[in-house]
């Protein structure tokens, strides 16, 4: 069973935040909030937090050029997951992906739908690594924010949760591309 094993050490991850709106400024953003907040009571580092236009190609410029600071080991986008035609959040994502984390939406929904029942199907959050950094597409409500951060990530991002977790295997994320 799932568990954190408090006879280990925390270590620090250092985390982006990534707001996708049209309209929204860094005073007026709740979703980026809840998650800065959230990450910082766990004991991680903000590395960065910005706000993007919902623009394909701009969003996933700024997951590219943050995937590959090697001061930021995870990058958390909000807003830009649904199915409008501003919503290009995910396809963005999916344009840096190395490879896609596909249980991580399936969680995501499996957790909302305990909430919001069928309008989970909304949702298409998804996860991925590129360049030994962890990406991650929320949906842009705050309330969907401390689901995906309580439910997943917290654990996930957390060196003591067993059985295993996504911090632990850092070192070997980008193993592909070392010399031999």
């Amino acid at each position: 069973m799932s568990r954190i094993d408090e006879s280990l050490e925390f270590i620090p991850v250092r985390i982006a935040v990534l707001t996708v709106s049209d309209t929204r400024k860094i005073e007026e953003d709740r979703s980026g909030q809840v998650l800065v907040d959230r990450l910082e009571t766990a004991g991680h580092v903000l590395a960065a937090r910005e706000i993007i236009r919902d623009e394909r190609d701009q969003i996933a410029e700024q997951l590219r050029s943050w995937s590959k600071d090697p001061e930021i080991d995870v990058i958390i986008s909000t807003g830009g997951t649904g199915l409008t035609g501003r919503d290009v959040t995910v396809e963005a994502h999916r344009d840096v992906y190395e490879k896609e984390i596909d249980a991580f939406g399936t969680i995501f929904t499996i957790i909302s739908m305990e909430k919001i029942g069928t309008s989970a199907i909304q949702s298409r959050a998804t996860g991925g690594v590129a360049n030994g950094t962890y990406l991650f597409a929320l949906p842009g409500s705050p309330g969907a924010c401390k689901d995906a951060w309580d439910g997943i990530l917290a654990k996930q991002l957390d060196f003591r949760h067993r059985p295993c977790n996504f911090v632990e295997i850092f070192p070997r994320l980008d193993e592909h591309k070392r010399r031999k």
